[in-house]
């Protein structure tokens, strides 16, 4: 696998793989990366070991990885834990003059490539954007309506906000704890406290 020698020169293909539960092996992303011609001894791995997953294959590579090169993966989410991660590690590698290819994504993505590759990538960046502004107008939706209700906002619960006030919504309409549990999913334990007001916070809610 990947020794960190001397590398004055770009323009190289650098393998990426890794794995994230102890029971994943490495063996199909190793078979892809060897079957696009990436030498074993240009391949980085990782992989989870007890209960933390060990990155330092990465490092090395980002370390180790100069401008014209370009690492190649498996599939894009290999090198990042989340879309936002994924897509902050390829933009700062760009910038770097570094690509990043993938070989089994629906839509294989080159950054360096200016055709197809390339735009499958900005329409994943735009979709990231797209979810960012969603999830913020969804939490500003529910301060609105709990400010509104006059109910404090506090630390995140178990449960959305939407099932919550659908529980509300059914409790005002008059059905019983065990209908509503079924209804939203949450357990009557939690709706005990959900649906509490300071007035009867001590009282069953249901019967």
């Amino acid at each position: 696998m990947g020794n960190g020698s001397d590398h004055p020169h770009g323009g190289m293909e650098f393998g990426y793989a890794r794995v994230s539960t102890t029971k994943q092996s490495l063996e199909r992303q190793l078979a892809v990366l060897a079957a696009a011609g990436i030498p074993d001894e240009r391949i980085y791995v990782d992989k989870k070991t007890g209960t933390t997953i060990d990155r330092d294959g990465l490092g090395r590579l980002l370390a180790y990885a100069r401008h014209g090169d370009t690492i190649v993966v498996h599939t894009l989410d290999r090198i990042g834990r989340n879309l936002r991660e994924v897509l902050n590690l390829v933009h700062d590698l760009a910038e770097r003059g570094i690509g990043v290819r993938s070989l089994a994504d629906p839509l294989p993505i080159n950054t360096a490539d200016e055709g197809m590759g390339r735009i499958a990538f900005l329409l994943l960046a735009l979709f990231a954007e797209m979810e960012r502004t969603f999830t913020a107008e969804r939490a500003a939706h529910a301060r609105t309506v709990a400010e509104a209700s006059g109910r404090q906002i506090g630390r995140p619960v178990a449960h959305s906000e939407d099932k919550i006030e659908y529980a509300r919504l059914l409790k005002a309409q008059g059905d019983s704890l065990g209908v509503i549990a079924t209804k939203t999913g949450i357990p009557k334990t939690s709706l005990h406290r959900y649906l509490a007001t300071p007035d009867n916070a001590d009282e069953p809610v249901g019967h």
